[in-house]
């Protein structure tokens, strides 16, 4: 995702699936979802023209994308009409917006939510696009933007990895080093508390609760590594196993070390803390750099991996988002929608894009990485030295069973963190709702 709040915040259930609205306190008002409506179509609709769902609302991706849509337009002579709606408010009402009217082309994600999708035949398959732009793209990438069916359906643009950003010269000025392993990290946060900083940047207030799944996906990764964290998020596996249980416990010896008031903060806000050196470090994705507008605080922005937590997985993991685009199950203008497609799996479009995004790591292998900053450098190297590759919590579960269940679930026990053990049952309570055995 980009900053348009960077929320992958779950899509309704195209089943219109109940869940227990009290089951964390969410009533049905906190559960309805802004409604996303289509710009263009119906039986008149312009051969000449393309329609674009975008979620890129904030300044960088929406400058980011006009980018791609002028590109576009020059060399193909036709027209995109771009349907612009905050990341919130897209995730919230997607499911809608697809069985209804919905544009041509449309901003999405790879993997499970892709697939999600294209299980339900709420996008139309992409095979032809893919004779065309697949040589620019590793077999990973390929998986990726596959459907369960073997099809492609997606179209990737960019990836960028999470990581625990902080400001070099914080690290500097007070003898900081950077932390390997649990203890370590530890250590380092109890430090810094000391010292009057914030040790941990956070804000998870409003629609950006989203916000929390980055730390709880690397904490379950390093406690218990890559196929149980895929098991648990595709509802393979009891929440209650003592293994979640683990991760929850690493969590708790963290929280005390947490910006205090984040469940009241954005996370743009819990950024800037970082930035204007009040936090030691973040937990957070690459999209940080659209907070920066000074050229040297970029450059004295650092990151390393999640710290160790069990030697036997080590930092094997990256969480490492792709996101990128789907075309509608019945497209006003197929041929035109497809010409746009195979324009976005371009190399060029990848290097329009990173022109006005350099918060973001082009996944076309043709793409020209000449300009990338030292960030997107070192997060490259990061995404390619990784053994295993998470997308992010929804990204690879149910996007319901995410926004209703866990999220609210983890969102409260961070307010109150005991053992966990309470709210583990909840969510696995739920479990079976949204997974058959």
């Amino acid at each position: 995702m980009t900053q348009q709040s960077r929320n992958p915040l779950a899509a309704r259930d195209p089943g219109r699936r109940r869940v227990v609205g009290g089951l964390f306190g969410l009533g049905a008002a906190a559960l309805a979802a802004p409604v996303l409506t289509a710009c263009g179509g119906g039986a008149g609709a312009d051969p000449k023209t393309v329609t674009f769902g975008s979620n890129g609302a904030d300044a960088t991706p929406k400058s980011a994308y006009a980018a791609l849509t002028k590109g576009f337009g020059q060399g193909s002579g036709l027209t995109v009409k771009t349907n612009t709606v905050d990341h919130d408010t897209f995730q919230k009402s997607i499911s809608t917006y697809l069985q209804g009217t919905p544009d041509d082309v449309f901003t999405w994600f790879a993997g499970y939510r892709m697939q999600y999708f294209a299980k339900k035949k709420l996008c139309t398959p992409l095979d032809d696009v893919w004779d065309k732009i697949g040589a620019g793209f590793s077999d990973a990438t390929k998986q990726l933007s596959r459907g369960e069916d073997g099809k492609y359906y997606f179209v990737p643009l960019y990836n960028y990895p999470w990581a625990v950003f902080y400001r070099k010269s914080v690290f500097k000025e007070r003898g900081y080093q950077v932390p390997q392993k649990w203890s370590e990290f530890v250590a380092l946060a109890k430090r810094m508390k000391r010292d009057g900083l914030s040790p941990i940047a956070s804000g998870y207030g409003g629609g950006d609760s989203w916000s929390i799944l980055g730390a709880f996906d690397y904490l379950n990764l390093r406690t218990n590594g890559y196929d149980f964290h895929m098991s648990l998020m595709r509802g393979k596996v009891s929440w209650t196993d003592p293994r979640a249980v683990a991760t929850l416990d690493h969590w708790r010896e963290l929280t005390p070390y947490y910006q205090q008031g984040a469940g009241g903060r954005s996370w743009q806000d819990a950024a800037q803390s970082l930035l204007d050196k009040k936090s030691g470090m973040a937990v957070i994705g690459l999209f940080l750099g659209q907070q920066i507008t000074d050229e040297a605080i970029r450059a004295d922005i650092d990151f390393f991996p999640f710290p160790e937590i069990d030697a036997a997985h080590g930092q094997d993991a990256v969480e490492a988002p792709t996101d990128g685009f789907m075309l509608s199950r019945r497209p006003k203008n197929a041929d035109g929608a497809k010409k746009f497609l195979e324009f976005l799996g371009g190399a060029h479009a990848e290097e329009l894009y990173m022109g006005v995004d350099p918060s973001n790591l082009a996944v076309n292998e043709q793409a020209d990485t000449g300009s990338y900053n030292e960030l997107q450098k070192k997060s490259a190297q990061l995404i390619a030295s990784a053994k295993h590759i998470s997308q992010f919590a929804d990204r690879d579960s149910d996007p319901g069973f995410i926004s209703t269940v866990v999220l609210p679930g983890l969102t409260q026990w961070l307010g109150h963190p005991d053992d966990g053990t309470g709210t583990l049952k909840k969510i696995e309570s739920q479990r079976s709702r949204f997974f058959t055995a």
